[in-house]
């Protein structure tokens, strides 16, 4: 029986390197996935620890603990309770955001606590349908005046920011803040430094997601925000990709330049 064999070129080189260079690639990428998903754990596994830690109260938020880099390091994701009064003068209105699918807006409102007149924390208070026949509407949120609450919520830093087009000013319809009535407290995002000038209020550099009010909100807003995590599983996900591409590269390699190269049927006639 003749075995033939065809010789090995430069082109089966070629493909070799670039096979072996490809799983080499892939599977580092596969590991650099699985350490970050390490790393994701042990984020996750604090911001559980604090969440299970007894809720402050405002004069812990706005004194955070010695020693560390910076308030949101320390604090964030902290269960918090704040008491103090609604500045409704100064509510705005986050555009273009969702809850459950549906878009609407984010209600934030500062909250002067009873600690002292200086001492304001910004509050995500939740959010509210928009009426899409007249865009610059705003909705009637109940927010009383003069009159202390109790809010329930946990730290967490400034809102997060949208895309917006060039031209905008974040602060408001205008610059400064200032346009027609219904449209001036429509903001796409807020910067926190830029909203403290604004409105001269001593705010405090963290914000706070309510979660509800001590005896019942009755203001109307939901408050399904989603689930604080710090994505553990789609390092996972990505990591079995990159490691299924390295072995379906290492497949093919296997069966196009090897199997179907040197390996051939024993059955071929005797010459």
């Amino acid at each position: 029986m003749t075995t033939f064999r065809r010789p090995l070129g430069m082109r089966f080189w070629l493909i070799t390197l670039a096979a072996v260079v490809g799983m080499l690639v892939t599977a580092s990428l596969g590991r650099w996935q699985l350490s970050r998903a390490t790393q994701k754990e042990a984020l996750q596994a604090m911001l559980d620890a604090r969440g299970r830690m007894p809720a402050m109260d405002g004069r812990a938020l706005l004194s955070p603990p010695s020693g560390a880099t910076s308030e949101a390091e320390a604090l964030v994701h902290r269960a918090v309770v704040l008491e103090g009064r609604w500045l409704p003068e100064h509510t705005v209105y986050l555009d273009n955001r969702q809850m459950n699918g549906r878009p609407g807006f984010f209600v934030l409102t500062p909250l002067q606590l009873t600690g002292g007149p200086a001492e304001v924390v910004l509050v995500q208070r939740g959010w509210v349908p928009r009426n899409f026949q007249d865009r610059t509407q705003l909705p009637q949120v109940p927010t009383p005046q003069d009159e202390v609450v109790r809010v329930a919520g946990r730290v967490a830093a400034a809102p997060s920011r949208l895309y917006e087009f060039g031209g905008r000013d974040s602060s408001g319809g205008n610059a400064g803040g200032h346009g027609a009535q219904g449209s001036s407290r429509i903001r796409q995002n807020l910067d926190l430094a830029a909203f403290r000038t604004e409105t001269g209020l001593a705010l405090a550099p963290l914000t706070v997601v309510q979660t509800g009010a001590v005896g019942g909100a009755g203001d109307g807003l939901q408050r399904d925000w989603s689930v604080v995590g710090a994505g553990v599983d789609k390092h996972y996900g990505y990591a079995f990709q990159w490691f299924g591409l390295c072995g379906l590269m290492a497949l093919l390699y296997v069966w196009f330049q090897i199997v179907r190269r040197f390996i051939r049927p024993r059955s071929q006639p005797a010459p």
